[in-house]
């Protein structure tokens, strides 16, 4: 296997690993991504893929990282949750990753309701905090997810024209 051909399977795998990690919060998804397809066309000298593409990639992978930092605080603090429950949300969504798929959803619920119930002890104030975070971490998901297939799609124009 020649060095360029294995540029391409590692930017392939950053690829993969990039759009599972849009969806699972401890892997930096769209940031693998753009890794990815960085590698891919710095492989074959940008010959196919050029600045501007690459420019605009880094962009939609800026916007993904801002969308990450405040889709969770903005639907959380949308509905009053305090500090506790931020941070009980994001301790709750990497205990999730332990238990597969349910984990993923139910965690940053229970962590931002524990978290709540911490700070005011009212469990119905923290039952819409910790909706309000869950909703705010699924919207975040759903742009990201948006993110990346514009980028995937970006990327192959650029290969293929």
């Amino acid at each position: 296997m020649d060095l360029q051909t294995l540029y391409y399977v590692i930017a392939v795998i950053l690829v993969l690993l990039g759009l599972a990690g849009t969806i699972l919060p401890a892997i930096p998804g769209v940031p693998l991504v753009f890794a990815g397809m960085l590698l891919a066309a710095w492989a074959d000298g940008f010959a196919q893929v050029g600045a501007w593409v690459i420019g605009i990639l880094g962009l939609l992978t800026l916007m993904s990282i801002a969308i990450d930092l405040f889709a969770t605080a903005v639907g959380a603090r949308r509905v009053g949750a305090s500090r506790l429950a931020v941070a009980g949300a994001i301790v709750g969504t990497f205990a999730g990753l332990f238990f597969g798929i349910i984990g993923l959803l139910a965690g940053p619920f229970i962590g931002a309701l524990a978290g709540e119930l911490l700070h005011s002890r009212e469990v119905r104030h923290a039952t819409r905090v910790g909706v309000g975070t869950w909703v705010g971490i699924l919207l975040g998901t759903a742009l990201k997810i948006g993110l990346v297939f514009a980028m995937l799609g970006v990327f192959a124009m650029a290969w293929l024209l």
